[in-house]
């Protein structure tokens, strides 16, 4: 964990490619489980469950965190609940899950491309911390 808190405290918030990019370009190789027009998700490399997926527009659109969203943005964030919603039925979810967006340093962002974490397959605590 304490690695991705050191992650997230040196990343930098820019318009620049992220990480995301490359895998939406095929540049990088990706385990896909959904992709469409508008979104693509796709297996965390880390996983923090047993499911763990990660679910991004396609466009980032200025939309590098939830903080800068605009009203603009309301269809794409949308669009990525309702993704979780259809991969996590699609993964045997029945049970529940949970959904994770990251924003800011103190958040733990670690990547400036606004991305649902989907996570499941095993009981969730609460809070979450």
């Amino acid at each position: 964990m304490a690695s991705e808190k050191e992650a997230a405290l040196a990343a930098v918030p820019s318009d620049s490619p992220t990480i995301f990019d490359k895998i939406i370009s095929k540049e990088i190789p990706s385990k896909v489980v959904y992709e469409d027009d508008e979104v693509l998700a796709f297996r965390d490399i880390s996983p923090q469950a047993p499911t763990h997926i990660l679910i991004i527009p396609k466009v980032k659109d200025g939309l590098s965190g939830l903080s800068k969203a605009e009203e603009r943005h309301c269809e794409i964030l949308g669009r990525l609940l309702y993704t979780a919603k259809l991969v996590a039925k699609q993964e045997g979810l029945d049970d529940g899950f949970r959904i994770v967006i990251n924003d800011g340093p103190s958040g733990c962002q670690s990547v400036y491309h606004i991305h649902v974490h989907l996570l499941g397959g095993r009981q969730m605590n609460w809070p979450p911390g």
